[in-house]
């Protein structure tokens, strides 16, 4: 199918590793095709399996396939995102839809050099037709979670909520009130089998802790 061999297409490329690659027209160019041929595939009910949609281009993994997937079919409705434990923003689950979707949206994260290195690369990289995110450096709690997304300038729906933090990531996310994301995207601990186990919370936790598995 056509889509198969446009997100192949992704995933070859990406492959060389450069961050120059990323920014090259035909990357955009090409996302947009799958974004309209996935919406010509739910009119039609012929949609792949969203486990073979995966491909990266600023992601860690193959989570930049798999979210395009899931906007094409419900609508970018809020292009706003909201990544908590963002490290630099670079290899983020939002980058990608800032610079070839048009996304706005706010990183936070409690590493100094991160949040400078993410801002410098953002100063370099601009993108022309929207604002630059906003970078907010803080250590991040169930208490303070909230005040940091006001900050942050977020409130109402939203796109996507993103959270990694290694350890607490449940609790924030039980504790926010700010915003309504239409998709969460949340990292867990597979150690565990699919067994329902939520770590006990601590405010003072900081990976890897005492049990590095959280």
């Amino acid at each position: 199918m056509r889509s198969c061999r446009i997100k192949d297409f992704l995933k070859k490329y990406f492959l060389i590793g450069k961050v120059r690659h990323r920014f090259n027209p035909s990357v955009q160019i090409t996302q947009r095709q799958l974004f309209l041929q996935y919406q010509s595939q739910a009119q039609s009910k012929t949609l792949p399996k969203i486990a073979d949609t995966g491909f990266r281009v600023f992601s860690q993994f193959e989570e930049d396939g798999l979210l395009l997937y899931i906007f094409s079919i419900i609508g970018m409705t809020h292009k706003t995102f909201l990544e908590i434990g963002s490290d630099d923003g670079v290899n983020s689950n939002s980058a990608n839809f800032y610079f070839n979707f048009d996304w706005h949206g706010v990183f936070i994260d409690g590493n100094k050099t991160s949040i400078e290195r993410g801002i410098h690369f953002y100063n370099k990289y601009p993108h022309t037709w929207t604002y630059k995110p906003t970078f907010i450096n803080s250590f991040i709690t169930k208490e303070n979670i909230n005040d940091l997304i006001k900050q942050g300038g977020l409130n109402g729906e939203i796109g996507l909520l993103s959270i990694d933090i290694d350890g607490n990531d449940y609790h924030i996310w039980d504790a926010i009130e700010q915003i309504t994301p239409q998709v969460v995207i949340i990292e867990t601990q597979i150690a565990y089998g699919m067994n329902n186990i939520v770590v006990p919370y601590d405010p003072n936790f900081v990976y890897p802790g005492k049990h590095p598995d959280y």
